[in-house]
């Protein structure tokens, strides 16, 4: 049999850039491209840097996809994969468990706020929020509340890609070619200082929100509104920070009326905010249930869960239909390998990263605020270690629109050529950099940064798109 090679051949990498077909399919393509794209190849990585096809080292300004916390090539992430792929490779969670996953439950209990004292692990973000989703539709049933079913999101979440879980998205261009199951789901506004109306007060602002979801409530009717789902800062949308009291006030409307609240932390979990958990000690709330997934293992084995009240399970157990099966589950459900990778990653983490990460958050936040300086910076903000820098064409109406939409991506590939990567969004670049990242690093990562959006300043007046202020 022919031994399968690893390295991509220069003739494969010339095919694809010529628009032949490629046989890997990547995560949100365009249809014009699908199936026929070349995506940059990096080749190798360390710390918080990876090393592109041309050996040119780049700091890893989104940690992958907000995920590698423990910095690259760790070699003690490393050595307990390998040391429990030895010892067990895997095991069916339909009829066994075993001790990396149930060391890793009790583990997470600890640490997590309120009654959180039990946990479904998963693959990833999107299967948690899914299993979140569907466990509130069982905690229903079995309570006798069929029509309790109504889930509400946000206008500038992102809550994953399986049906169920996208169908909470409220991002631009998140729906627009795709179906989802709309009926099931009711959105409210994104709570974005950055994007309130003119002249109103952060308080204001806030009540407005609070305002938005009471009426939505009464016109429902809580009886038939199952879970109120809430990332603690929205990713993805653009690093959003809500107003201080929005959160707590948003936990006391969903308690009043039953309604379950899921705090989506798939990415503010696992130190980028500081803390093994951010719903309690950053944002004090207690919710129902937690989602986690990235941070969980720093990416280095998919794994993700979600940690359920104590309260909702005995519920559920007393609901007088003991017969009843929560019939979901995954084939890689508490994989034990994911499960000694986590475990390691959490003592890690609690052994002087998430401090240090603690530390780095004010000159990373600091440095990046210098950036407004810039004409073509409206804003930026951010918490812990994750911040965006927001573009627009002038800052009286803070339109986005009147500039080039692909002008994150415009960034991006100035910052690639100087040594960086960073998350395009639309007009938004964000940065959530391994929790290893040094203060000298912080300022050749914002150094590079200034550089790429001068150069898109550039780019954009000779192209007339933009004329500056």
């Amino acid at each position: 049999m022919e031994q399968i090679r690893v390295e991509t051949s220069e003739a494969m990498i010339r095919n694809y850039r010529e628009g032949e077909p490629a046989p890997l399919v990547q995560p949100w393509p365009s249809a014009g491209s699908m199936g026929a794209e070349m995506r940059g190849l990096l080749l190798s990585s360390d710390g918080i840097y990876v090393r592109d096809e041309e050996g040119r080292p780049l700091i890893d300004g989104p940690a992958g996809m907000w995920c590698v916390n423990a910095g690259h090539r760790n070699e003690a992430l490393i050595a307990a994969m390998s040391d429990q792929a030895r010892h067990l490779t895997y095991n069916s969670p339909w009829y066994t468990s075993t001790r990396p996953a149930d060391a890793l439950a009790e583990a997470l209990a600890a640490r997590a706020p309120g009654d959180l004292n039990h946990v479904f692990f998963t693959t990833g973000g999107s299967s948690a929020v899914e299993t979140a989703l569907r466990l509130m539709q069982f905690y229903n049933n079995v309570r006798g509340k069929s029509e309790k079913k109504l889930i509400v999101s946000r206008q500038g979440g992102y809550h994953g890609s399986t049906y169920l879980s996208a169908s909470l998205n409220g991002r631009p261009r998140d729906h627009d070619w795709m179906d989802s199951a709309g009926h099931l789901v009711r959105k409210l506004s994104c709570p974005d200082p950055f994007r309130r109306p003119p002249g109103l007060t952060m308080e204001a602002f806030e009540d407005g929100l609070i305002a938005e979801f009471s009426a939505l409530i009464a016109r429902e009717g809580a009886d038939r509104i199952g879970a109120f789902v809430a990332e603690p800062i929205q990713a993805s949308g653009g690093v959003i920070v809500p107003p201080s009291g929005y959160l707590p006030r948003m936990r006391a409307l969903c308690a009043e009326n039953d309604i379950l609240y899921i705090s989506d932390e798939v990415v503010t979990a696992f130190g980028r905010l500081g803390s093994v958990f951010a719903s309690s000690s950053v944002f004090g709330i207690e919710p129902d249930m937690i989602t986690f997934a990235k941070g969980v293992t720093s990416g280095y084995f998919p794994l993700g869960g979600v940690m359920v009240s104590a309260r909702l399970l005995e519920a559920i157990r007393t609901s007088g239909n003991g017969d009843a099966t929560f019939s979901h589950g995954l084939t890689y459900s508490s994989h034990p390998i994911g499960c000694a990778v986590a475990l390691k990653n959490l003592e890690l983490l609690e052994g002087g990263l998430m401090a240090h990460a603690r530390r780095m958050a004010v000159p990373f936040l600091q440095g990046l605020k210098t950036l407004e300086e810039l004409e073509l910076v409206g804003e930026v903000r951010g918490l812990g270690l994750m911040a965006c820098v927001e573009c627009v064409a002038d800052r009286e109406s803070n339109n986005p629109l009147a500039l080039d939409l692909e002008v994150g991506k415009r960034i991006d590939r100035h910052c690639q050529e100087l040594g960086l990567l960073v998350r395009p969004i639309i007009n938004m670049c964000v940065m959530s950099p391994p929790l290893s990242i040094g203060e000298e690093q912080i300022g050749e990562m914002v150094s590079i940064l200034r550089q790429g959006i001068r150069r898109t300043m550039d780019d954009l007046t000779r192209e007339g798109l933009w004329k500056g202020r």
